[in-house]
């Protein structure tokens, strides 16, 4: 992707999301559950350094901070101002950056896990943000893409049907999370549940 192109997509998604943070916690009040359970799938553990990529609101900070206890880190990274404004109130003892998730202001391989919540949908250059999520990730680090609500309930929420070039759909995701430095673990695409985990190669 060309720098004009990347900057267009990244100023269109501040866009989008500036927009909704002040009701983004209203669309799904009721997954902390949810998010929980995944995040207890992903095999985070006490004392280790997880990212939020695309934190958001924040909803997930606590959860993730329960899960790495007070020996680990928690770091909330996100493009819209706004967003982090709202996830301050969530952040459980964790730092929040705003930043890019195509370029990230870290050092390569200090994640143990990247945590990405709606995240892939929106990255400007999917392969692009794959691949620096992969180099901030030490080798054998996860990642995990999750949402609380499957391909097809997000679709028909939003009044649209799933498309054939859906990039979250198994065999579009898998051969992308490989080709930029992942290795595909597990892929669930249920009603109340879509949770992809990948390794750091």
């Amino acid at each position: 992707m060309d720098t004009t192109a990347h900057a267009r997509e990244l100023a269109d998604t501040r866009a989008f999301f500036a927009e909704r943070a002040a009701t983004w916690d209203s669309k799904y009040p009721d997954d902390s559950p949810r998010y929980a359970a995944a995040i207890a799938d992903t095999g985070l553990a006490a004392g280790q350094f997880v990212i939020d990529a695309g934190c958001g609101t924040g909803r997930a900070l606590p959860l993730l901070r329960a899960a790495v206890g007070p020996a680990g880190s928690v770091l909330g990274v996100d493009l819209t101002p706004e967003m982090l404004d709202r996830a301050a109130a969530h952040r459980a003892d964790a730092a929040l950056v705003q930043a890019d998730c195509t370029r990230l202001p870290l050092p390569d391989a200090v994640a143990d896990l990247v945590f990405g919540a709606g995240l892939v949908s929106h990255l400007p250059g999917p392969a692009t943000g794959l691949r620096e999520l992969a180099r901030v990730t030490r080798p054998g680090g996860r990642l995990a893409l999750y949402h609380p609500l499957g391909r097809a309930t997000l679709a028909a929420r939003k009044g649209r049907p799933l498309t054939p070039d859906d990039l979250r759909a198994r065999e579009h995701l898998f051969p992308l999370l490989a080709a930029n430095g992942w290795t595909p673990l597990s892929y669930t695409d249920e009603p109340t549940r879509y949770l992809v985990l990948a390794e750091r190669a």
